[in-house]
This record gives structure tokens, C-alpha cells and sequence, in this order.
């Protein structure tokens, strides 16, 4: 294949600007807060689970609580309602009387267990209540930190693909005025040599594999005409002769 060598080192300013609009992906594709919006979304769901969690369980001691003050409230009433007949002087019967009295006692005691009860399950809800506390801060910073860097990476996602922008329109003007067999063979080989089809010979080292050449491809790059497309013997891509190539 015949290119002017001009021609050839437009294409070394063609792959230059192909491997400017590869880095570009690669950055998008690999911002740092892209990782923290994954990591801190993650940490998010866990504290959601929690508060979940959390809060089924305060609703539960919840109920048990009203239960208990509802059974405290009705051993109460029974308790003053039998005091009450006590204090009236309308029981005679001794036997009746003892077990009125007993039955006060029974209730005084049971009323005691029921309040140490419901003191512990009001002890219990503000300790949920501490817990659901510490969550929806954890939780508001967590939401904090994912929103800062949302905005962070939509900045720098913004910055990249205004700079691909650029580039891609410099390459669109670029590459039709390359010849069409060139720019054919140069995408061919870029497909399957990690995005590099064209590298300069510098200082006799093929700055696409980075490995010099023998002495035998020196020469034969060396005799070939000016204007004869050149390939790599190692890495086959297409190597561009320069003033510094040290032919």
C-alpha cells in the first residue's frame, strides 16, 4: 500500500486523537465517584434494611405496651373498685372479707409485675427510638454524600464529554481527507491491537509494541520507498517513519 508520507503522519494525528477519545471512556467509565455512588448507595440499602427492621420492632413493642397499660389500667380499676367495698364497711362475713382482702393483695402484686413490665417496654421504646435516631443520621449523610458526588461525577462527565465532543468533530474532519484504504487497514488493525493501528518509529523502537527493531527490519524499513505503508514485524501495526526514527 502507497501514502504520501504526509498522508502517513496524519494518521499518527488520527490515532492520537482516537486514543484521546479511548482515555476519555476509560475515565468516564472509571471516575472515582462513580465507586463512592456505588459503595455509599449499598450502605444506604443496609441502613433502609435496618430501619426497617428497627422500626417493625418499635411498632411491635409498641402494641405490647398499650396491651400491658390497658391490663394495668383494668387491674387498677379492680383494685380500687374491691378497696372501695373493703372501706364501705358493707362486708360482714369474715370468710368474705378475707378473701376481698386477699384478692386486694393479689391485685396490688399483680399491678407491681404489670408496671415493672410496662416500665421495661418504655425503656425498650426509647432505645428504638435512639436506634431510629442514629439511623435517619446515618442515613441523611449517607444520602449526603451520594448526592455530592452525583453532582461531582454529572460535572466531570460534563467536562468528558464535551472534550469527546471536540475530538470527535477534529477526527470527523480529519479522517475523510486520509485515504479510504488507509483509514480501512488503520481500523482494522486498532480493532484488535488494544486501540492502536498506527505508531511512530522513535529512535528505532516501535512506539506501538515499544520493542526496537532488529537490525534486519531496520534495514528493510529503511530501503523501502518513502510513500510504501510500513508494518510492524512484532505488532504488525502500522509503523509511521519520522525524522527521529533513526533510520
Amino acid at each position: 500500500m502507497k501514502a504520501e508520507p504526509a498522508v502517513q503522519l496524519r494518521l499518527l494525528e488520527l490515532q492520537a486523537l482516537d486514543s484521546g477519545i479511548d482515555r476519555l471512556a476509560a475515565r468516564r467509565r472509571t471516575l472515582p465517584e462513580l465507586e463512592v455512588i456505588t459503595a455509599r448507595s449499598a450502605d444506604l440499602a443496609s441502613i433502609s434494611d435496618d430501619l426497617i427492621g428497627v422500626r417493625t420492632e418499635l411498632g411491635d413493642v409498641t402494641r405490647a405496651q398499650r396491651r400491658l397499660e390497658d391490663e394495668i389500667e383494668l387491674v387498677r380499676s379492680r383494685s380500687a373498685r374491691d378497696t372501695d367495698r373493703l372501706g364501705s364497711g358493707a362486708i360482714s362475713n369474715a370468710r368474705e372479707l378475707e378473701n376481698l382482702q386477699s384478692e386486694v393483695a393479689s391485685l396490688a402484686r399483680r399491678q407491681g409485675v404489670l408496671e415493672d413490665e410496662a416500665l421495661e417496654r418504655m425503656e425498650a421504646v426509647e432505645a428504638l427510638d435512639g436506634r431510629i435516631a442514629d439511623l435517619e443520621r446515618r442515613e441523611a449523610d449517607v444520602r449526603a454524600e451520594i448526592d455530592a458526588a452525583n453532582t461531582a461525577r454529572d460535572k466531570a462527565c460534563g467536562e468528558i464529554d464535551a472534550e469527546t465532543v471536540r475530538l470527535r468533530d477534529r477526527r470527523g474532519a480529519l479522517a475523510p481527507s486520509l485515504p479510504d484504504a488507509l483509514v480501512t487497514l488503520y481500523e482494522r488493525i486498532r480493532s484488535t491491537s488494544g486501540g492502536v493501528g498506527a505508531a511512530a518509529l522513535l529512535r528505532r523502537r516501535c512506539q506501538g509494541c515499544h520493542l526496537e527493531l532488529s537490525g534486519g527490519d531496520l534495514r528493510e524499513v529503511a530501503a523501502a520507498p518513502a510513500d510504501e505503508v510500513v508494518r510492524c514485524e512484532e505488532c504488525q501495526r502500522i509503523l509511521i517513519r519520522t525524522a527521529e526514527s533513526g533510520l
